[in-house]
């Protein structure tokens, strides 16, 4: 990987928890800790089981965190962007990473040391306390996706997908600004490869979304969104 000079003063990630956090003056002796670095699409920068290195925080780019399920098959459980951080389950409970992490794309990342991220949580209370809430909302949304994967059925499954990442990423020219494969929307939907190309297809002969290679365009959210309605979860 190649180490990359970000400058969080300009960084226009809102919603990263340094950047929020960057009016603070103690902040400041952590951040010139801090370490950045561009991470090659389909490059992996944290393994599953691996010991603990910090927390990463996406200044630019993509990425996708995955657990190892039955059989040894990964299934992905989040998909992240700008201002999102990484690697925080686990963080603080153990010493090993409780994920697997790949780039989607080229992607910037900024990482904090262990000790560094334990020196924050300890002297910075508001830093604290926001972390707090976010693993809060974190834990209600894995409770709900264990939920969908009991209650849903696999086309719903992946047009909860398909209206998530919607949602996350927003659409340009027509079409979800994110680029999965086939398996990869199996892998995150909890279906295989065929089930979810089938799906896929069906959509797309129901005129309710367009593909261009690996980008899905939404074409009739209304009626995808009609379809979940009960589960809402959208």
């Amino acid at each position: 990987m190649k180490v990359e000079h970000s400058i969080c003063d300009s960084c226009v990630n809102e919603n990263c928890f340094i950047k929020k956090h960057l009016h603070l003056e103690q902040m400041k002796q952590y951040v010139a800790k801090k370490q950045s670095f561009v991470c090659k699409k389909s490059q992996q920068f944290i393994t599953e089981g691996a010991p603990l290195q910090g927390l990463y925080f996406i200044c630019s780019g993509k990425v996708k965190t995955v657990k190892t399920g039955i059989n040894g098959r990964e299934q992905i459980v989040r998909l992240t962007k700008n201002g999102d951080t990484i690697g925080f389950r686990g963080f603080g409970t153990g010493k090993k990473y409780l994920i697997g992490a790949y780039a989607l794309e080229d992607t910037v990342l900024c990482n904090f040391s262990n000790e560094t991220m334990l020196d924050i949580l300890k002297q910075i209370p508001e830093f604290t306390y926001a972390l707090m809430l976010f693993y809060a909302e974190e834990l209600n949304k894995s409770e709900n996706n264990i939920r969908k994967i009991a209650h849903m059925n696999v086309r719903e499954r992946v047009v909860d997908l398909l209206l998530y990442i919607h949602r996350k990423f927003g659409q340009v020219n027509g079409l979800i600004d994110i680029e999965l494969s086939r398996k990869e929307i199996a892998d995150f939907a909890g279906t295989t490869e065929e089930q979810a190309i089938r799906v896929l297809s069906s959509l797309k002969k129901e005129a309710l979304i367009k593909t261009e290679g690996k980008r899905v365009g939404i074409l009739g959210i209304s009626e995808l969104r009609s379809e979940i309605m009960e589960h809402k979860y959208f």
